[in-house]
């Protein structure tokens, strides 16, 4: 079997795929990962085979400008449900600036290359990344069978809907689509239509807890969510237990590389917690730790560490609420304290909360004193880590990407449209 992996150029969304990846290669199956050239070398470090499509994008300006915005913004809120706020307004908003800053600037870029290779190679399955429309197109262009993997709660497929359930109740000529007609555009450049099949895929691989998912009537494959950082180094002192409880610091890749800084003081953190018995670990790079006035006798600074190793040693962990470090942090069984304001992690952050697993707090709220008595709590009351273990045992509980490597042939078989291509 023949299996395309897309996604566009952004290393924490191909992240996400690359453990499946690895598991279809390693039952015999050929695969191949397809994005625009600036994520070559990051597919290409994974081990695995890269095919550059179309031209680099820009949707790092889109992101940049975002960063700046509240997050109650209703054009940026994905977490936002409530039917007094999500009127027809608010959600034809959130389609139309979605779909040509983010959607189309992406796909635009790389959806001809990726038909053309697809034409050519002729993949059996598509698995494709939320924001990569391209990998539907394909798939539906090459009657390839076709699943979105997700990395975080399914914000976008429930905005979808509600904007549907919005349209239903318009007048027929007040029913625009922006996204819809896009893809509509987009499909017919091949002698396609469009159908929501192609915004939902055929199934959708997920691979966060069952607590934390939206219940959105789907046909969901669970998956266990397995880490994958990049490539990493595990430093000599990770490898001794800590002398005392460990706390993580992290604000992410993504903020620093891609949305041109860090939403609150890194400095102001760190001085939060200088008077703790803690171990503060603060994962830094040189433009962070240049504003720090100085470093506390309690704080470790490093400019990268894999999550997955890290986080088992540590008691608590402060973050932003970023896809990757979210997940490893539920596998881990580790507390959160997280500040969120961005996408789906304030949806994510308030699940926690929830759970019980964590604290929450906007950035724009908090204080110095704030965060201190939060590390405080969650590192001295014993129900955040037992409630971080229940989650981590959903975790596990889920089929390892191996195992779940026979359900995908399956499902592929039932849904191709054309017979199957000998391979070699």
């Amino acid at each position: 079997m023949r299996v395309l992996f897309t996604s566009f150029a952004h290393n924490t969304h191909f992240y996400t795929l690359a453990p499946l990846a690895w598991a279809f290669r390693a039952a015999g199956h050929e695969v191949v990962v397809a994005s625009q050239p600036s994520l070559t070398d990051t597919i290409t470090q994974a081990g695995l085979p890269a095919v550059p499509v179309g031209v680099d994008h820009a949707v790092q300006e889109f992101e940049q400008r975002q960063s700046n915005r509240n997050s109650e913004h209703p054009e940026i809120n994905f977490a936002e449900t409530r039917p007094e706020i999500v009127t027809w307004d608010y959600a034809l908003g959130l389609q139309s600036m979605m779909t040509p800053l983010m959607y189309a600037k992406v796909n635009d870029t790389m959806v001809d290359d990726l038909v053309e290779f697809a034409r050519q190679w002729q993949p059996d399955l598509v698995i494709w990344e939320p924001f990569t429309y391209a990998g539907a197109v394909a798939a539906r262009v090459t009657g390839a069978a076709h699943a979105r993997l997700l990395w975080g709660p399914d914000v976008q497929l429930r905005a979808r809907k509600l904007f549907l359930q919005r349209q239903a109740e318009q007048p027929v000529e007040h029913r625009d689509d922006p996204l819809a007609e896009w893809l509509t555009w987009t499909l017919d450049r091949y002698g396609c239509t469009f159908d929501e099949e192609i915004v939902t895929g055929q199934w959708t691989i997920d691979s966060t807890p069952e607590s934390t998912r939206l219940p959105l009537d789907q046909h969901v494959v669970p998956m266990r969510y397995v880490p994958y950082n990049g490539t990493s180094v595990i430093p000599d002192w990770l490898r001794e237990p800590p002398k005392r409880p460990r706390v993580c610091l992290t604000l992410g890749v993504s903020a620093r590389e891609v949305l041109g800084g860090d939403a609150v003081s890194v400095s102001d953190l760190i001085e939060a917690t200088a008077d703790l018995d803690i171990e503060l670990v603060a994962t830094l790079d040189a433009s962070q730790r240049d504003l720090l006035a100085s470093v506390p006798d309690n704080t470790r600074i490093v400019d990268f560490v894999p999550m997955h190793a890290l986080l088992p040693t540590c008691s608590a962990i402060i973050y932003h609420g970023g896809a990757g470090t979210w997940s490893t942090a539920m596998l881990a069984g580790v507390p959160h304290i997280m500040l969120a304001e961005q996408y789906d992690t304030v949806l994510k952050a308030e699940r926690i909360e929830e759970l019980g697993a964590g604290l929450f707090i906007r950035p724009n709220t908090l204080t110095a004193q704030g965060l201190r008595d939060m590390v405080v709590r969650v590192l001295e009351e014993p129900s955040f880590r037992a409630a971080a273990e229940r989650l981590r045992q959903e975790v596990v509980a889920e089929p390892t990407p191996g195992e779940l490597v026979p359900v995908l042939e399956r499902l592929t078989a039932e849904h191709r449209t054309r017979p199957e291509v000998p391979v070699g």
